[in-house]
């Protein structure tokens, strides 16, 4: 049976320790090593040029945080999956890790079986996120999304969902009003199968409607 490398990045020892020793626990999964934040994990890349597989990455740490570390990884190694694994659970910090490149998005207290499961989907199909995130990609996995025909302002409008802005700053972005707004992003929900703005952020990385920074 394949086995897995995976790296656990997490400012916290004590915990890391036991995120690897669950890891561990896995029957495809072997934890590699630990490192405190992002810089330490990226040296270490270069310094053994060994390519994990997968890298289990907290989003909130000193030196290079979690968001910033992904964007490096992502491009100077596309290859390596990237799954965040934080306390953090608001919409802006799932947002800013998806378009840094992350593959999924898990929180600390998540179950042992969802972590591995979420590994595997992760190894499977590339992707893993929990179901109140996840609506929107598992359609476009399912290739039900392939036949959701987009108009130009929907598109315009899905870019300006996945900066920073708020929907009040979007709509004097697009010169309409917030009801208008409002109606882009209800039509949009309903036509993508998604109920938050994270949905919208996944379906327009999905489909390389942003770019990943």
């Amino acid at each position: 049976m394949e086995t897995f490398s995976v790296v656990v990045v997490d400012d916290h020892i004590l915990l890391a320790q036991a995120i690897s020793s669950l890891v561990n626990s896995f029957q495809q999964f072997t934890t590699k090593y630990l490192c405190c934040n992002g810089q330490e994990l990226l040296d270490r890349i270069a310094s053994e040029k060994i390519i994990p597989d997968i890298i289990l990455m907290d989003v909130n740490m000193p030196i290079l945080n979690g968001i910033e570390t992904t964007k490096q990884l992502t491009k100077l190694y596309p290859s390596i999956k990237v799954l965040a694994l934080s306390v953090e659970d608001e919409e802006e910090t799932i947002i800013k890790m998806l378009r840094a490149g992350a593959k999924g998005y898990l929180l600390k207290d998540v179950q042992k079986t969802i972590l591995e499961k979420g590994l595997l989907e992760l190894m499977n199909s590339g992707f893993y996120y929990t179901k109140d995130v996840s609506t929107i990609l598992m359609n476009s996995l399912n290739g039900n999304s392939n036949k959701i025909q987009l108009k130009e302002r929907e598109i315009t409008f899905l870019k300006l969902v996945c900066s920073e802005m708020t929907y009040k700053e979007i709509a004097e972005k697009m010169f309409l009003s917030p009801k208008t707004i409002d109606g882009y992003r209800d039509a949009l929900f309903e036509k993508l199968h998604t109920k938050n703005r994270i949905g919208l952020v996944i379906y327009a990385i999905k489909h390389k409607i942003v770019e990943i920074l």
